[in-house]
């Protein structure tokens, strides 16, 4: 049985501002922002991934502490170039940190405007093998 990770909740202050933040500068697809009188909902992905975000105020949302979570992680094929293209857009990033010198070992990091803190992780295996081909992405 596969058991797939499909949706993570982000918890934040403003749902704009987050949306504004992981779409125009991090460069996440928005799946949908759905707003009611109950609820103000967005979902977005990364782009490659099986696996998006929420960000909002469902009740699970009103448990965590905007920018509470730490260390969700992202894998790239290029940690240098990833981390060039956010700077471009406008997000603070750490320093390239070279844990180990094999695939896997590279690393940086940034945080989202509540402080919601993400791991980058070069794997350059992906760049011949992304974990969802192109022509299966929606």
């Amino acid at each position: 049985m596969d058991w797939t990770l499909e949706v993570v909740l982000v918890p934040v202050r403003d749902v704009d501002r987050a949306v504004e933040f992981y779409r125009d500068q991090v460069g996440f697809h928005l799946d949908h922002h759905t707003t009611t009188e109950q609820m103000d909902i967005a979902q977005l992905t990364p782009p490659g991934s099986g696996c998006s975000i929420v960000v909002g105020n469902l009740p699970a949302h009103r448990e965590m502490a905007p920018g509470s979570l730490r260390g969700l992680q992202l894998v790239v094929a290029d940690a240098r170039a990833a981390r060039e293209e956010l700077l471009s857009r406008g997000v603070e990033v750490s320093g390239i940190t070279v844990i180990d010198e094999r695939d896997g070992g590279t690393v940086f990091g940034f945080s989202d405007p509540d402080g919601n803190s993400w791991v980058v992780q070069e794997l350059r295996a992906r760049a011949g093998r992304p974990l969802i081909p192109p022509e299966h992405r929606l």
